[in-house]
């Protein structure tokens, strides 16, 4: 990649669709269970429908984002920013595809508005260190 003028700056652009992809998915259901927006549509079918985009949005950020890391491994490795990213989103998968997918896809006459809203923040808490930490690795 290095070699090249275009590669580099091409996977990264791909990186960042899916980064707009990803944000999209997550906030249309996380501010769906906080309440905001698509108030006529049940939570979990806004969550179906976006679980597709989040799935396609990850099949285009991980090798893109794991081809970037190949560019430049050995400064990623002493950035503890980078490490923040890697925890935040393990942390943020796991969450999304089994709390939030849970609460998401539940009945809502069966559950607690507060948890909802607890569960949103916390997964756009988590994809927010994520995207805000991935910004911070590619800074100079």
């Amino acid at each position: 990649m290095r070699g090249s003028r275009w590669l580099f700056p091409v996977i990264e652009s791909t990186h960042l669709i899916g980064l707009a992809l990803i944000g999209g998915s997550v906030l249309m259901v996380d501010l769906r269970l906080l309440g905001f927006g698509f108030q006529r549509q049940p939570v979990a079918l806004v969550a179906r429908d976006a679980y597709w985009w989040l799935r396609v949005s990850l099949l285009v950020m991980l090798p893109t984002g794991w081809l970037l890391f190949m560019a430049s491994a050995v400064k990623c490795y002493f950035l503890p920013v980078f490490w923040l990213k890697m925890a935040a989103l393990a942390l943020a998968l796991l969450f999304t595809f089994s709390v939030r997918r849970r609460v998401a896809l539940a009945p809502e006459s069966s559950w607690n508005p507060t948890r909802a809203k607890l569960v949103a923040l916390v997964s756009l808490s988590l994809w927010s260190i994520v995207a805000i930490s991935g910004r911070l690795v590619g800074l100079p």
